[in-house]
């Protein structure tokens, strides 16, 4: 057996939630490391002073030895399970607002930071496209980041074909992308990239879509055409979404025309002039991030 089997000094370690039940993650606290703990026949076995890529290199390692008594969207699961922590744990749920009432209600977190996350998408980027949606339909919010950067991973390849299959697979799967950092981390990449040859009347669609998800991807997506100095759609949704009432779309238009201001400072400068009297003030805020303060101070009067 290759692990170190030992003792647990009360006081000296935390342990962190694990849905499976059987790795779990700690943290020495005296020495501020983490640790994992594999249980066998009712022994815990401990790993201690890990690095983040080694913590999952030996989550991955535990899923493969179970053989194939899972299925991969199981394994994948699994090796996000094992990279909890238990303090982002508590925190997500505040962060991401999934408290009652709030737009993230009912999310449940594993406590798996982004990078972690990228490295588990990234070992298993050759699943099916029925796996990645089986995995979407995971009730753990980093799951479905997960599976959704494994569409990202795969729509780099020059495949036409496949990056028709994932543009249509994203779009059927919107009710589960459905917190503000899945929509950012993604649509840019399976939506935008794709539409920056095509129509992109799809995105005036989900402009309208009464999902907050759908309006969002709309307006992200466009930060690809940015990126290629094409401000037209940007500006267009922004007029169509100017008075959402929600303060995430707020955010999210006034960040892309802050990056559209990046390519055409002037463009910006005139728009939000002509738009200041009824553009939401945290759009407003958002928009003129990068103007000089003299600027900012006469964009931020109100006629």
């Amino acid at each position: 057996m290759p692990y170190e089997n030992k003792e647990r000094q009360r006081g000296t370690i935390s342990l962190a939630a694990d849905p499976s039940g059987t790795l779990r993650t700690y943290r020495r606290k005296s020495e501020g490391k983490r640790c994992l703990s594999f249980k066998e026949n009712g022994t815990f076995f401990i790993r201690q002073d890990y690095s983040l890529g080694t913590l999952s290199k030996f989550a991955t390692e535990t899923t493969e030895s179970k053989g194939n008594m899972m299925s991969i969207t199981e394994k994948i699961s699994t090796e996000l399970q094992h990279l909890s922590n238990p303090e982002k744990r508590e925190i997500f749920p505040r962060f991401f607002k999934a408290g009652k009432g709030e737009y993230g209600e009912g999310d449940r977190f594993l406590g798996v930071t982004v990078p972690d996350i990228r490295s588990v998408a990234r070992r298993h980027k050759d699943i099916a496209l029925d796996e990645i949606r089986e995995l979407m339909q995971s009730e753990w919010h980093e799951v479905r980041l997960c599976a959704l950067l494994v569409m990202v991973e795969k729509s780099k390849k020059k495949d036409n074909g496949l990056r028709r299959r994932l543009f249509d697979l994203y779009l059927s799967l919107t009710e589960r992308i459905n917190n503000w950092d899945l929509v950012d981390l993604s649509c840019r990449f399976l939506v935008g990239e794709y539409l920056l040859d095509k129509s992109r009347d799809i995105l005036y669609r989900l402009s309208q879509s009464p999902l907050l998800w759908d309006n969002r991807i709309a307006i992200v997506s466009t930060y690809a055409f940015i990126r290629k100095g094409e401000l037209e759609d940007t500006y267009a949704l922004s007029d169509l979404m100017m008075h959402h009432p929600h303060d995430l779309m707020h955010k999210a238009i006034g960040w892309m025309l802050r990056e559209a201001g990046k390519r055409d400072p002037e463009r910006l400068y005139g728009y939000v002039l002509g738009h200041r009297a009824d553009m939401p003030r945290t759009m407003l805020r958002y928009a003129i991030e990068k103007f000089s303060p003299e600027e900012r101070a006469v964009l931020m009067q109100r006629v």
